[in-house]
């Protein structure tokens, strides 16, 4: 996935805090280009600063289609075109499916998938039309095991790495490459001011949903996760000549990945004759 270019160009969303800002700062600091957004423009300007035409601090909000298209179209005539995009920007929501909030769950998927799709919708006709290029997908181990309390925002990345998985068969032919990031528990924001949460809280869910909200609140700022580290991780995949399509980052997320594998494969082979006496008869 390595770029041909000695100093490639990125663009990453979310870069307020977390995984985006630390990414855009080790970009940076290797003498690389990037276009930094964040809804606020002004929250990363520090990053920036010190860069001079290297770095340049977009305005993003990825639920607007007009901010996009402006976003894309700024980066693509100061640096000449978009080597990787990095699609991070998203936030969690907790609650029990049945504790949901209709509003809450769809500004989420605007933010996480829709958002996320558009973006990406908007920098390939410039990646193709190079033939060189990266899409990164910040998903979740979220978006490949499902936690009670958090079945909405798992929702949203098992939506985007169903996503990913079949881009990536599209662009291959193309010399495109994909990464899906799946971190586990990290030391962002995510679980801190960044988090939005059901206001109805159903007792019958006390021992499940809530209990892991519990869990999440009282573990927030301890997470074993490093954002530096796991921003390293990501730029050692996509300058790697044979990356992986599926990057877990953090020992709990391999943990809980495997679980899911293990329990799949047993389901597949205790119920094999029925899956398979499900077809005509040959």
């Amino acid at each position: 996935m390595a770029t041909d270019s000695a100093s490639p160009v990125w663009f990453i969303t979310g870069c307020s805090t977390g995984f985006g800002r630390e990414l855009a700062r080790l970009i940076l600091d290797r003498g690389w280009r990037a276009a930094v957004c964040a809804r606020n423009a002004d929250s990363v300007r520090d990053l920036v600063s010190a860069h001079g035409d290297r770095a340049l601090a977009v305005t993003l909000d990825v639920t607007d289609a007009g901010q996009i298209a402006q976003a894309v179209r700024q980066a693509e005539q100061a640096f000449g075109g978009i080597d990787v995009l990095v699609n991070n920007a998203g936030y969690g929501y907790m609650s029990a499916v049945e504790e949901g909030e209709d509003a809450e769950i769809r500004a989420m998927f605007e933010a996480n998938f829709f958002g996320l799709a558009a973006l990406t919708r908007a920098v390939l006709p410039g990646m193709r039309a190079r033939r060189r290029g990266a899409v990164v997908n910040i998903a979740s181990v979220g978006g490949l095991v499902g936690f009670p309390g958090s079945g909405y925002y798992a929702a949203t990345k098992f939506a985007v790495v169903g996503l990913s998985e079949a881009l990536a068969k599209e662009l291959k032919p193309l010399g495109l490459r994909v990464l899906i990031v799946e971190p586990g528990p990290f030391r962002t924001d995510w679980a801190g001011r960044s988090l939005r949460q059901s206001g109805l809280h159903i007792d019958d869910y006390a021992q499940t949903a809530g209990k892991r909200r519990g869990q999440i609140a009282e573990h927030s700022g301890h997470q074993a996760g490093d954002p530096v580290r796991a921003a390293q991780a990501i730029i050692d995949a996509v300058q790697s000549d044979r990356p992986p399509l599926h990057l877990v980052l953090g020992k709990a997320g391999l943990d809980n990945v495997r679980k899911k594998i293990a329990a799949l494969t047993a389901d597949l082979d205790a119920w094999e004759s029925t899956t398979l006496g499900a077809d005509y008869p040959e």
